[in-house]
This record gives structure tokens, sequence and C-alpha cells, in this order.
């Protein structure tokens, strides 16, 4: 029996368990990244453990989410990432070098290694044949140290493209019927692995559109194999050498199969506020269009930007309609303004941005109030783009441009033909905004610049013998991390400062929610389903545990939030029957009475509800590791004291 490419690297780097689906394995990890929302806990994470350098084959620090500076946090941040990548061996992209997933695929990822960031779209390596994956910033230090990175081993889902796209259907088509067929939560605990005779009509920008929404799909990660396309992409980067050709043997065995037929996509759009509630362009209409924004990690190469540039030329953005576009790197921007086509853009009345994630995590560029947004981004949850009541659709750049002429939805398949759209032979390369660590003996003259915005990070205390205490908080179904910690302009400069940036945990929900908790001392969450979908923001348990959570039940969780939950020593209960939801309220007040022995022996737990006179069983499925860190109140405990 053949091999799936998955679990070709999965053997080459597996160094704890075995490869059986739904057991925990260690992988190697060849390659890091973080940006600065996420970056700088990563790196106190990382000081703490008191490695000296990092021991992976690439660390890079990226700072491309907090770069607008309306007062010093950010940029003492930004500081604080350039020093500690310096001292301890981790190259730093500068800001206005452009986005991570893009740098990287541009500049560093290598096909058949693996990466884990702290960003859910690191999946995006997947384009190029990587194994990549999000991950809380503590896995991210745990692995800068040489530690192993843990999942479980997934299924393998192949998706079988056939055909060729038509003109004016993009990789975003694509990825957008991946998710009408499968849901947000449709890829938990699973690989989408491309395969067919579709994929070599993919550019790799547009393979890495696929792969970066993934994440949306809950998947652990996506991948491409690596072909003679993959190794034009990095010869045009001047990193051939870089190349190694990998794919599924002919006689793999996948878990489940999806068929698309790459000739029967139109354009897509996914409508407010979900990714996957995905209809045709056609279906949506002529809706007046408010805001246009192209860019994102999802779709801001050269490819994406050169289209859209076609379809503005000799155009004018229509007068309702403000249009914003972000390159996702100094080399695209670089390149578009060699060729003319950043003329024609400015010339069609686009607003340029900085080479960096602005409006996609609401970091400027927010809609006016019930504002109609088309985004080429990869999440429209609602109030992430800052307005709360914007009314935000994901579409391609291709529909994109096309509606910010016309100011209402436009389906880009009435342009005409399409012209050929050829990726350049070489690249505009030039490293200058990257600056590499110091070398190891001069790393002890590195001074780590520290601001007054970077305050310690909470660290958890054991699992106590027993848990009682009030429910501060219920909610429903598909709770993203924007809910639990909102991102935007005016919360992210607070991400190295948990005190005060859990003043606005679930403030999306209860804007009470934090003072109440806060009073309480100790509480415990209720969920719905696929609780914690979206970033992987590991804000979203440390807010929670600073302001107390001891526990949250819930349905069922999304993959990287229940492990940074893990990770920080809070237990992530699901229910054994999803009906006993309806058996608790917010106040009610729970007790779980020897809960570090049952944890520590594995037994069956029961919660005792005892404003109700209840009891509700639940499960912890926990992999020995998992019940070591819960017991310890976390990894880095349970690291400290391996």
């Amino acid at each position: 029996m053949g091999l799936t490419l998955t679990e070709k690297i999965i053997k080459s780097h597996i160094v704890d368990g075995e490869m059986k689906k739904g057991t925990e394995i260690g992988l190697k990890i060849d390659q890091t990244l973080t940006q600065d929302a996420t970056g700088t806990m990563a790196y106190l994470q990382f000081e703490a453990m008191g490695v000296e350098r990092v021991k992976t084959e690439r660390s890079v620090a990226y700072i491309d989410h907090n770069t607008l500076q309306s007062g010093f946090e950010n940029a003492d941040d930004h500081r604080y990432i350039g020093s500690v990548a310096k001292k301890h061996g981790i190259w730093f992209s500068r800001p206005g070098n452009g986005i991570c997933h893009q740098v990287h695929l541009e500049r560093f990822g290598k096909p058949g290694k693996t990466l884990i960031g702290s960003d859910s779209h690191t999946p995006t390596g997947g384009g190029i044949g990587m194994l990549a994956f999000g991950a809380g910033g503590l896995d991210v230090a745990v692995a800068m140290g040489g530690g192993a990175y843990y999942i479980t081993m997934p299924k393998v889902v192949r998706i079988n493209l056939t055909g060729k796209l038509r003109d004016w259907v993009s990789a975003k088509d694509v990825i957008l019927k991946v998710l009408q067929i499968l849901s947000v939560k449709g890829g938990v605990g699973k690989v989408m692995e491309y395969g067919g005779e579709g994929v070599k009509t993919l550019s790799v920008p547009e393979r890495a559109t696929i792969t970066n929404m993934g994440a949306e799909l809950g998947a652990t990660t996506s991948i491409f194999p690596s072909d003679r396309v993959t190794r034009a992409f990095l010869k045009a980067q001047g990193r051939e050498e870089d190349w190694i050709g990998l794919e599924a043997d002919q006689d793999a065995v996948y878990d489940e199969e999806v068929n698309i037929d790459l000739s029967e996509l139109v354009p897509l759009a996914a409508c407010p506020h979900s990714p996957d509630n995905v209809k045709t362009v056609e279906e949506i209409g002529g809706i007046r269009v408010d805001q246009v924004c192209i860019g994102s990690c999802t779709n801001s190469s050269l490819q994406d930007l050169l289209k859209a540039a076609h379809i503005l030329k000799g155009k004018t953005v229509h007068p309702d309609v403000s249009l914003a576009i972000a390159p996702g790197s100094k080399q695209v921007y670089n390149m578009m303004a060699q060729c003319g086509a950043l003329s024609d853009l400015i010339d069609a009345g686009a607003r340029i941005l900085e080479c960096a994630c602005g409006p996609c995590i609401g970091m400027g560029q927010s809609p006016n109030s019930k504002g109609v947004s088309l985004r080429t981004f990869n999440r429209n949850f609602e109030g992430r783009s800052g307005t709360k009541d914007a009314q935000v659709y994901l579409v391609s750049p291709e529909t994109a441009a096309a509606s910010a002429i016309a100011g209402v939805f436009t389906d880009p398949r009435g342009l005409g033909e399409m012209p050929p759209y050829v990726m350049p032979e070489r690249f505009c390369i030039n490293d200058n905004m990257v600056v590499p660590p110091a070398a190891p003996e001069d790393a002890e003259e590195v001074e780590v610049l520290r601001g007054p915005n970077i305050k310690p990070f909470p660290v958890n205390t054991p699992l106590a013998d027993n848990i009682e205490a009030e429910v501060t908080l219920k909610v429903g179904d598909n709770i993203t991390t924007d809910h639990i910690m909102p991102a935007g302009a005016k919360i992210l400069p607070l991400r190295s400062n948990i005190p005060e940036i859990s003043k606005h945990c679930f403030a999306v929900c209860d804007e009470t929610f934090p003072s109440r908790a806060l009073a309480a001392g100790k509480s415990i969450l209720v969920g719905g389903v696929n609780y914690g979908q979206g970033s992987s923001r590991e804000h979203a348990a440390l807010a929670p545990l600073y302001l107390g959570v001891k526990a949250i039940i819930c349905k069922s969780f999304a993959r990287i939030h229940r492990q940074n939950l893990v990770n920080n020593g809070i237990l992530p209960l699901e229910f054994v029957s999803e009906s006993d939801y309806d058996g608790i309220e917010q106040g009610d007040e729970l007790v779980i009475e020897n809960i570090r022995d049952i944890i520590l022996q594995d037994k069956d737990i029961v919660v005792k509800n005892k404003t109700r006179g209840t009891e509700i069983p639940v499960k912890c499925q926990l992999s020995e590791r998992g019940r070591g860190m819960i017991l310890a109140g976390g990894l880095l405990n349970f690291t400290k004291n391996s």
C-alpha cells in the first residue's frame, strides 16, 4: 500500500508516536514563523524557556499585523521582536517587507519541509509542498527550542481536481467551492491533499490561495504536490536548489475523496458572516457595493494584482465605492511599479496600502455603517472588519475589481476574453528588508529592548483537586477567536499586555463578561459546536486564563484553540450528549470533584450542576502528554518539570 504525500512527510519527520490515525504524534519542525500580533508573546515564552538560540533550520519573525503606529505600543513591540530575533538566531522581516505567508512562500519555504507558525494561515506553505501548520505561540516557542510539535495523526482527504478553470474563474472560487461542500468544520482532524490532472493547471500563487483558506475548513493543514510548476516558481525566485519533487504514490489510500471539475466552476462569494455561506455571484445579484479591498495573505500575489490592474486599466472606480489595495510583499509592490501595473491601479482611483495584513484584521479601512464590503480575504466574521454591522463578502480579485468599477456585485465573466497571465521567469529579488541574526559569538552583546506595554504573561497553577465555579458566560455554535479575543486597530496593540487586553475578552458577545469574570475569581464557560474556530491566537486562551476561567464545556472544539487551552492548563471538556448543553445556563454553579485524580487516571468525568440539582457527563480526550500538561497547569510548567 502506497503513501499519501502527507504521510510521506510525516514519516520522514515523526519523532514520537506511530502513524496511526487518531493517535498523538510528535513531529520534528524544520522552520517556524511568527507575526507581530502573536510573536511578542511567543518570544516572551521562548525567553522563559531559557534556550539561548533557536534549533530549527530557519525561524523568521515577521512584522505585518500591527503596523498602524497610532501610539508607542506597536513600535515598541516591533523593536522588542527585532532585538530578541537578533539575539536568538531568528531572521527578522522588517515592517514594509510584506505579509508573513506571502514572503515565506517567496523567499524561505521549501518542499518537503515542516513549518509551524503562530498564525492560522501558515498552511499557505502547502502551496509549494510543505507540511505547514498554524499553531499557538507557545507551540512555536517549543519548536524553536528544539521540541517536537504534537498533533493528532490526521485523516487525509484527497481533493481530486480535473479540468481547467475558465476565464475569470480563479483559485478563490476553488476553495470557496470546497468550503461550500465541506463547511467550516468539515476539515477538523483532516489534511486536505490536492491531486489530479487539474493541479498541473494551477500556478503556485493559485495553489497557495487554496491552501491558505483551508484554515477556514478547520483542517489540520492542506498541501499540493511539488512538481514542475513548483520548480519553475522557485527557479524564478532564484531558489531552484530548494526544489525537490514530491507526490503521493499511485496506490495511496485516502480516508475520503472530493471531486471537483475546475471547468464547471463559476465565480463564487462567501456571504455574511461565514466563509462557508457560499453562493454564486450570479445568485447574489447586483447588490450595491460600498467598499472593495484587494489583498491579504490569500490574494495579494503578483498574479492576483496583475489581474486586478488589467481590469482597472483605463477605468475609474465607481464614485460610491472605496477601493483599497494592499500588495502582499515588497517584491510584489516593486514588480507592480516596474511593469506599470501600479500606475494603472493609482490612475483608476485605488487607495494603495502598505504591504501588510491591514483591513483583513480590522487594522484600518473599516467599512461605513451597514456597508457592503467585498474583500479578497479569508474571513468575514461579524465585526472582524471593525464595523459590527458591515456586510462582508469574500470574493476573488477578479470579482472585486469588476465590482469596484460597476458599483454593484458584478460577475467578471462579462469582461470578455481574459488575457494570458504568465508568471515571470525571474522575480525581483531584494532581501534588504530581512535582517539576519547576530552570529552566535556576538549574541551575548545584543540587548533585548522592552517597552512599557510588554507585561508578563499569565502562567497557570497545577490543576486543583476540585473545581467549583459559576458559569459566567454561555455562548452558541461556531464561536470564533474573533468573538473571544477581537482584533482591530484599538485592541491589537495590546497583544503583549494580557491584563489590558483581557478587558476586551468576549466583548463582541457580552461587554460585561471581563468585569464579571474577574470579580468571580474563577469561572467556567459553556459553548456550542466548533468553539474557537478561526485564528491561532493564543490570546483567546491567555485572556480567559487571566480572568480566572478554569474549564470550558462545549459540544466540540476547533483544533488549534483546543490545543491552546491545553497549553495553558484550561480544561477542554465536551458534552457526551450535545442535548446536555440545554441543561446549563449562565449563572449556574458547577462542581467538578476529584478532577485531578480523574485526569491522572483517565476516568469518566461528571459535572454537578448545584443550581439545578443535576449531573452531566462530559469527556476530556487527552493523550498521556496532554494529561501531563493539564495536571502541571500548562505546557510551560510541563516543559520545565520534564
